[in-house]
């Protein structure tokens, strides 16, 4: 934050209106950067043979436990920012994720041993546990009703682009000779920690935990900057945001609650059934088999397909860059179809890519056909599978925890649901590399059978949150108790319901009343004192 010289008033980078919002997105977005380029950066390291002579040639369960101990350290990352979240704010719980993930990278590109590269993975976890539970909400609590979800869909192909770049660096340092062919590509994790540590301290923090603090005059501040085209703290449609957001948070905090209260129910309507919507959304993001593909996509070319390590490099870059457009195509679908069909076409899509591969698999496991061909067609929808995966099942499950939560408990349920983000990714970490060794074809079956299993979930219990503002969604939950969703047009309407519109326009009209009347009192006060 700095002043303008002019009277003090703060300045962000960008300034304020649309500029401010995109350096608040590439702040944001770099995290997901390095969260995507973790995930591919490792797979790629741990098929170079001089990597497993340093670290002692681990088994296979214990090569899984390397990579997966990092989730482990996300998970407890994440459900640190449950205490230190608010306490700290969004900028500043960024900041210290972010040194943290570079302390775990120095350890993780000096390592001379198992043990010392354990601590580096969970080190390196911690810190983007917090981030990754942080950045999606402080997006969310900062963006426009009508691009909140394009932006954050933005955030997540650049997770993709932190992804494609670690597959194309590690092939192009397989190869360098020796040790820095895989200590060059961990030590550059610290590279995206110094850009989030040098954005954040010039960004303004939520405006939404901001009123939640008593901090009103900075919370318009803020408002004001997000707004643009000359808006002050004072200007009507500034008031009108400050008054809806402090109007619903005054009616979730009127009473204090324990968590043992909000999970026996006794608690805000709805707030435990909207962690556990937002928790599970995140867990089917993990559960979809992205990580086989993303920890791992170089070992299973190897390990399942039989390829030799410079063409599984090769094809595991070229995915990288599949699921990397087709990331992007996700921007001009969620918000113009919404979260529900996005996810559920998405999922069906996903499960269908599965199954091929199981088959095809399956058919060259016993010797049925020509191994070549089953194995082109196998590469062809693993690449398939990228493709629809980054359509849908990709970004709605990191958009939706950061809509669908009570506003006063947005950060307590973006927590909690990336731990269960975490803890599935370790899961899924662990069993991959003994699952394809144990199971064979039968391995993708199960994923298979997750995906397909999306579709019915996501539509009879969620409802849509596009085309909403955040204190439209607390609305919904206060008037609408039953937990299936299917039938109540309400919930599944694309376009924002008119309800919600009049309950905004009257919140402006009294707004206005008031102004109006302050504008009164002050000419009476003006004529009082000219009249002798």
């Amino acid at each position: 934050m700095a002043s303008d010289g002019k009277g003090g008033r703060t300045k962000y980078l960008g300034g304020s209106g649309s500029a401010l919002t995109v350096w608040i997105s590439i702040a944001a977005s770099t995290v997901l950067v390095f969260y995507g380029y973790d995930q591919g950066v490792f797979g790629n390291v741990l098929v170079k043979q001089d990597f497993l002579d340093t670290v002692g040639n681990p088994s296979t369960a214990d090569q899984g436990t390397m990579t997966s101990v990092y989730n482990l350290g996300c998970f407890f990352g994440a459900l640190s920012t449950l205490y230190s979240g608010d306490k700290l704010g969004r900028p500043r719980t960024l900041m210290v994720g972010s040194f943290v993930v570079a302390i775990g990278a120095v350890i993780q590109a000096t390592t001379f041993s198992a043990a010392q590269m354990y601590v580096g993975r969970i080190v390196a976890g911690l810190g983007t546990g917090m981030n990754t539970a942080t950045a999606g909400v402080w997006q969310s609590e900062t963006s426009k009703m009508r691009s909140r979800g394009k932006l954050v869909i933005i955030q997540m192909a650049n997770c993709i682009t932190g992804f494609c770049l670690s597959n194309w660096l590690t092939l192009g340092f397989s190869f360098a000779p020796g040790s820095v062919s895989w200590r060059f590509p961990l030590a550059f994790q610290i590279f995206f920690s110094a850009l989030i540590m040098f954005m954040c301290p010039f960004l303004p923090d939520s405006p939404r935990l901001l009123i939640r603090k008593g901090k009103y005059d900075e919370a318009c501040e803020v408002l004001a900057a997000l707004e643009g085209n000359g808006a002050t703290a004072d200007s009507r449609s500034v008031r009108t945001q400050f008054s809806i957001i402090k109007g619903v948070l005054d009616t979730e905090y009127a009473v204090s609650y324990t968590w043992w209260q909000l999970f026996t129910g006794k608690g805000p309507a709805g707030v435990v059934r909207r962690m556990i919507l937002g928790a599970w959304m995140q867990a089917m993001n993990q559960i979809s088999g992205i990580n086989v593909t993303s920890y791992y996509m170089t070992y299973v070319f190897i390990h399942a397909i039989g390829l030799d390590e410079l063409m599984a490099r090769i094809l595991a870059a070229a995915g990288s860059v599949d699921y990397l457009v087709f990331s992007f195509m996700a921007y001009f679908v969620v918000e113009r179809y919404g979260r529900r069909k996005v996810m559920m076409i998405s999922a069906a899509a996903c499960a269908t890519c599965w199954t091929v591969i199981a088959i095809v698999l399956g058919l060259s496991e016993n010797g049925i056909g020509d191994p070549y061909k089953l194995g082109v067609v196998a590469v062809s929808f693993f690449f398939a599978f990228f493709a629809c995966f980054a359509m849908g099942v990709l970004g709605v499950p990191w958009l939706y925890p950061t809509e669908i939560n009570a506003l006063a408990f947005r950060s307590q349920g973006s927590s909690l649901a990336m731990a269960t983000n975490w803890i599935m990714n370790y899961m899924v970490a662990q069993i991959t590399p003994p699952g394809i060794q144990n199971l064979g074809y039968r391995f993708w079956i199960i994923w298979a059978v997750i995906c397909a299993s999306f579709v019915p979930v996501t539509y009879l219990f969620y409802p849509e949150t596009a085309n909403r503002s955040l204190e439209d969604i607390d609305r919904f939950f206060a008037d609408n108790q039953s937990i299936f969703v299917f039938r109540n047009k309400l919930a599944t309407q694309l376009q924002r319901p008119e309800i919600y519109e009049e309950a905004d326009n009257e919140i402006a009209r009294m707004n206005e009343e008031k102004s109006d009347e302050k504008s009164d009192e002050k000419k009476a006060e003006t004529y009082v004192d000219v009249v002798p």
